[in-house]
């Protein structure tokens, strides 16, 4: 009995096979396809609009989508979603698809690359494991998943934020992409810590607040990791303040953990800048 309930509260491995094969297989074929890039500019009243749309940024995009639609088919088979649609399960693998995407288009082939793609495709197939774990609030391993998939958002925003800063996006593609990976962020992140409340607004004004500090931070002569723990830090120090309010803590606990977060992150940000 026990070991029947183990495996179904496991991911069926032909489905995590298959989906992992296919985010490979993308990744590694786009280095095959040689397209030529969609450039768009744009003179509009004080602001000119300049940009260009390649086979990287269509791949990355593409994979975030197949793997936000196969999360949701390998979640399916879940027996506590009772066929249901896991929308809330899509956003981390899809978020994590797309980051591993666009710092493997910078990088030429090489071991390099390849030791990336092995690795991001490793923490995917991890990440696809523990959100079928969270599936079920009665699974035993629920606080480990909860935990690790926390981990995992937080780095991806940290990763995505640095990675942006270190290829000299404009602040004016660099502010909506960042904006809208802190809304998913906090949105997953406040919805594992309060057992499956959606906190919808809440999110929307983490992700502003997070996106007027990265505009106000954008100039400063920070290096790609120290504007990264810069935006941490507020993202997980509102993230905790909504949900500690929102589970009635005691005020000090309310306030002792989004004080001590944003320290430590803005506190290790100005060691290393």
């Amino acid at each position: 009995m026990t070991a029947s309930v183990k495996q179904q509260n496991l991911p069926n491995i032909d489905r995590l096979s298959i989906l992992a094969a296919m985010i490979v297989l993308a990744y590694t074929l786009e280095r095959f396809i040689d397209l030529p890039a969609w450039e768009y500019s744009r003179q509009l009243p004080g602001l000119y609009i300049e940009f260009s749309i390649n086979v990287n940024v269509i791949t990355s995009l593409l994979v975030a989508g197949m793997t936000a639609a196969g999360a949701n088919w390998l979640m399916h088979d879940h027996p506590a979603s009772q066929g249901r649609m896991a929308l809330q399960h899509a956003i981390l693998p899809a978020l994590t698809a797309l980051v591993i995407g666009i710092p493997l288009s910078g990088i030429p082939v090489g071991l390099g690359w390849w030791l990336g793609l092995i690795g991001g495709a490793f923490i995917l197939v991890l990440v696809l494991i523990a959100e079928y774990i969270a599936v079920d609030p009665g699974d035993l391993r629920l606080p480990l998943a909860t935990a690790a998939l926390s981990a995992v958002s937080y780095a991806l925003f940290l990763v995505l934020s640095g990675f942006l800063r270190a290829t000299g996006v404009r602040l004016l593609f660099n502010l909506p992409a960042l904006i809208l990976a802190a809304w998913l962020v906090s949105l997953r992140v406040a919805n594992l810590r309060l057992h499956g409340i959606w906190t919808i607004y809440e999110s929307a004004i983490i992700a502003f607040v997070v996106g007027q500090v990265a505009a106000a931070f954008n100039y400063w002569p920070l290096t790609p990791v120290a504007f990264g723990l810069v935006l941490l830090g507020p993202s997980y120090a509102l993230v905790s303040l909504f949900c500690n309010l929102i589970e009635e803590k005691p005020f000090r606990q309310v306030l002792f953990e989004p004080l001590l977060s944003l320290l430590v992150a803005w506190g290790a940000a100005l060691v290393i800048r």
